[in-house]
């Protein structure tokens, strides 16, 4: 395996706006001179972004108004795509928590935006790589809410002796 590593035209930030009671996504629609197809919030990362974090939230900002978030968390998705004129373009994937169901101030580069359903949400969207990046944030906040529900759970009396052991029970005859 040799040192080489790979160099990218264009590096990317994409954020899934959502919040979690109930679990809603955000999406926006392009323009018709953009497609006019579903999409989240995207952009190109500037010389002046110290990290994809804070390109991400700029991004937000730019093209929402919401400065204000609850968590800002890389979902660890990253596509590689041609852009413009063949260049190798890098995509960086965050999950954007917000803290209530807010509307949005849209930019020109979006005509509408939907507060939708998951399920929804990820068949609205027209590019594959936007449905997997979604279901893995789908995935990650489930996963968070049970724990959750289970750190809010009364710790009954548990056994001390390992997790293999707790199935089993001793009969005492």
């Amino acid at each position: 395996m040799t040192g080489k590593r790979r160099r990218f035209d264009q590096e990317c930030v994409e954020g899934y706006l959502f919040v979690r009671r109930p679990l809603r996504v955000l999406l926006f629609r392009r323009p018709p001179a953009r497609g006019r197809i579903w999409v989240p919030i995207s952009g190109k990362v500037d010389r002046g972004d110290r990290s994809f974090s804070l390109a991400i939230r700029r991004e937000v900002a730019e093209e929402t108004g919401f400065r204000r978030f609850r968590r800002v968390s890389a979902l660890r998705w990253v596509f590689p795509f041609r852009g413009p004129e063949g260049g190798r373009w890098r995509l960086h994937a965050f999950a954007v928590e917000l803290n209530s169901l807010s509307t949005p101030r849209l930019s020109d580069e979006h005509d509408a935006f939907e507060w939708l359903e998951p399920s929804t949400a990820v068949s609205r969207l027209h590019y594959r790589d936007n449905r997997t990046a979604l279901r893995r944030l789908l995935r990650s906040a489930r996963v968070d809410r049970r724990r959750r529900v289970h750190r809010a759970t009364p710790n009954l009396k548990r056994s001390r002796r390992g997790p293999r052991a707790r199935g089993r029970r001793t009969r005492n005859l």
